[in-house]
């Protein structure tokens, strides 16, 4: 079992925090998924039709996260929240990358609904998850980079566990260790807002919309959701 917790400072730095955490146990992530292949191509085809476009940096939803990154001394232009770069990523290519299904289910909720997200293989985290500021001593080893160890800004908010950091930037890069692949059987993914009040029905559309893509390719699936009223939920 692994615990999520919101830390008590961040909580109070951003108290309309809402997380969801879906989680897939027994997941099949080497057989085909339909429903997520359908997802993306629609998504696509609404884009070259132009009837939808992705959320961009004049939007709420993206304009909250660039405001909750310069808080804690990250430059959002430069540093993009992950939602806003595969958004910006997508104008420009007219597709989603395919990485495996796992990934491309929460990459094309993420950019449907405007909203970071995530996962992360439980089966490679060690102890708890910890949502915190940096304090300028922790390692963080980027996706796709396993040869190179980066060290989170004091007071930066990260994703954590008792070996090194699993998210930098809240989310802007996973971590080479976690990350999620074909033989990850055992996987939360994350889905996040800073204006809950506004969106916090949009989180939680999406989290169901996630768990519905999850569900015929794991044995069991469950929703949990973090907020600082709530601030720990164990998965």
């Amino acid at each position: 079992m692994t615990v999520f917790r919101i830390n008590p400072a961040v909580a109070d730095t951003f108290p309309d925090t809402l997380i969801a955490v879906v989680t897939a146990t027994g997941l099949r992530g080497g057989e085909p998924w339909p429903a997520t292949a359908a997802a993306l191509e629609d998504l696509e085809a609404q884009l070259a039709g132009g009837a939808w476009q992705p959320a961009d940096e004049n939007d709420p939803r993206i304009e909250a996260w660039h405001a909750a990154y310069r808080s804690f001394g990250t430059n959002p232009r430069r540093i993009r929240p992950s939602v806003d770069a595969l958004g910006r990523r997508m104008v420009k290519k007219g597709t989603l990358p395919r990485i495996n299904p796992a990934v491309d289910s929460y990459n094309s909720v993420s950019v449907r609904h405007g909203l970071p997200a995530g996962a992360f293989d439980l089966d490679h985290v060690t102890g708890d998850v910890d949502i915190r500021h940096a304090d300028g001593t922790e390692t963080f080893t980027p996706l796709g980079e396993p040869g190179t160890t980066e060290t989170p800004k004091p007071g930066e908010i990260i994703y954590t566990d008792a070996t090194d950091v699993l998210t930098r930037h809240w989310n802007h890069r996973d971590a080479h260790r976690t990350r999620v692949t074909e033989a990850s059987t055992h996987v939360a993914f994350v889905l996040e807002t800073v204006a809950a009040t506004r969106d916090g029905h949009l989180l939680k559309t999406a989290a169901d919309e996630l768990q519905t893509l999850i569900e015929p390719h794991c044995e069991r699936s469950t929703v949990h959701h973090l907020s600082p009223a709530h601030p720990d939920t164990t998965v």
